[in-house]
Order: C-alpha cells, then structure tokens, then sequence
C-alpha cells in the first residue's frame, strides 16, 4: 500500500464530498530531512501531500496556536499515533469540538531524528532522502548511505507503543492497538538505579545547557496558554535566566503543567538545539501518571486528563506518605 497516494484520495474525497473545509497534511519541505506543514482547500493542493519518515511535525498544535484560521471552519487533519492524541486532548479540553474534526490516521513506522541522520554523514549535507520502509537512502556530495531506519528513529518513536490513531473517522490501511515494546522504560529504569547525586548530576548535566530559546514550549501541543508563565510580570514567577537554577525551574514546572498531557510526540527534543534529553523527564512523569492514576494521555475520547479528574479508588501514597 502506498501511504501518501492514499492519503491524496482520502483528503480529495473529503474536499470533493465538502466534508472539510481545509485539511492539514504534510508536503515535501525545501530540505531533504524535513516535512513542511501542507494546508489544503482544494482537490489539486492535495496531490502536494505525503507521508513518510521526515513528517514529524505535530500538526494539532495549529488548533490552539493559529486558532482564528480554525475558528468557525470544518478541519480535517492527518495524524500519527501521538498526534491523534494531542487532537483527543485538545477536545478533552474544550479547545476544539470532535464533531468540527475530520481525523484520518495513517499508519505510523516512526519519523527521523535529524540530528541522527547528520551524525551518521558526519555531518555532511544530505542532498537527498529516500524512504524505503525498513531502511532509509540518503544522498550527498560523495556520499550514498543505507540506513537501518531504527538507527535514525526519533527517541520517542523507539519507545512509542500508540503508533497509529486509536480515535479517528478515517484510517488508511489498518490500524494497530497497543504495540508492545520491552524498551519502552529502559531509560527511565537506568535512570531510577543510580544513586541520589548521580541523578542529580546527569539532571544538571542536562539542564545547565539550555538557552531558553523555548523552541520546545513553542512546538508542544499541550502548551497553549495565552501568556505562559514564564512570561508572566506581575507576579514573576521564575527568573529568566540562563543560570543552571532558573533553567531547571523553567523545565520542571513545564513538565507538571503537561503531566498527564504529555503524548510523548517528542517534538521538544527534536526542536532543541542544545540537545537536551527532555524526553526522559516527560516520560518519568508520564509513568507515574499511569501508575498513580491509570491514565494515558489522549487515548480516551470518552475520559479526562488524569490532573483534570477524581477517583476514590486512586492511589494516595503521594498525599498520605
């Protein structure tokens, strides 16, 4: 099965049908590594989709961060596993209605980390990419690589165990459930063995190198407030420094304001320039959601953000010690 042709019908059948009024896919980017962001209103603007290894833009951020575009229109939207969570999470909160949405999932084998791609090139240029399936081609200027595609994967894809959309009203091909993956929390366990000062020294390690450049507030779906609290004035809440101390308050605070919202996309680490492992914390914080709450988020369209939500039954060691 061909991906993007039938991802083409899909978005010509619902403009054509008048379904949706615009469609958010992904076209070719003026780089050979990267997708760009495709918005469709016609039947000919749709022969410009694709899909493969390089769409790894989280296309729902455009749902709360361009909303006047959105406002009033039927919207269709392709989607990977995580994007179709962010779309179940922005209904959960009340920031677009389902019945606005038109969601066609397509099925997902993970998208590059083109950090990974340049080390493998020793960063020379990539010229051109050819996605194969299992093995990725990519070209240069005295080069012609074959790649193993789990080699150049995104982090988040090799622990992704939602890749396709488990909440859409088109999917191309079938769709899988829960993939298991036995790697999943490896990092997390690794991390949770050392001893008290060696965690503190790989958190700062990490940390102490951001910029504050808030590349990953910026693409993070689950980020949508109108003035961020980083920004705030009155009253200031963190300073806005690059010492280590203000950097690890910024990233902290961040990540328990998207704890049990977090869909693991990795669009963050992806977009930073320090390469920071911002991940590890996202999903240290997602197990621990899912462990104390029984919560994943995006999964239910029927449910509620697990900070959102009460039970009797849940766990209160947290509150009880």
């Amino acid at each position: 099965m061909n991906t993007t042709n039938e991802l083409r019908k899909s978005i010509k059948a619902l403009i054509a049908e008048k379904k949706v009024d615009l469609f958010l896919a992904w076209e070719k980017g003026s780089l050979p590594l990267t997708a760009t962001p495709l918005f469709v209103s016609t039947e000919d603007q749709a022969d410009r989709a694709v899909f493969d290894v390089t769409c790894g833009n989280n296309l729902s951020i455009y749902f709360t961060k361009d909303r006047k575009q959105f406002a009033n229109r039927k919207v269709g939207i392709a989607v990977k596993g995580c994007d179709a969570r962010s779309v179940v999470l922005n209904i959960l909160e009340k920031q677009i209605q389902r019945e606005n949405v038109v969601i066609v999932g397509v099925p997902c084998d993970g998208v590059l980390d083109r950090k990974k791609v340049l080390a493998k090139t020793d960063g020379r240029e990539v010229l051109e990419l050819i996605d194969n399936g299992e093995t990725v081609t990519v070209k240069g200027n005295g080069f012609d690589l074959l790649l193993n595609r789990n080699e150049i994967l995104s982090s988040s894809c090799l622990a992704c165990t939602y890749p396709d959309a488990q909440e859409y009203d088109v999917f191309i091909g079938d769709a899988r459930g829960e993939v298991p993956n036995e790697s999943r929390l490896k990092e997390i366990h690794d991390f949770q063995a050392l001893s008290a000062s060696e965690r503190w020294d790989k958190t700062r390690n990490e940390y102490e190198r951001c910029i504050r450049c808030y590349a990953c507030r910026n693409v993070c779906p689950s980020c949508y407030c109108n003035v961020c609290f980083v920004d705030q004035n009155d009253p200031k809440w963190i300073g806005s420094t690059c010492d280590y101390t203000d950097t690890l308050i910024f990233h902290v605070i961040r990540n328990l304001h998207v704890a049990g919202r977090c869909v693991e996309c990795g669009a963050c680490q992806r977009a930073c320039p320090m390469d920071i492992d911002l991940l590890m914390l996202n999903r240290k914080v997602a197990m621990e959601v899912k462990d104390r709450f029984g919560d994943i988020a995006g999964l239910d369209i029927n449910g509620k953000p697990a900070m959102s939500d009460f039970r009797e039954d849940e766990k209160q060691k947290f509150i009880m010690g």
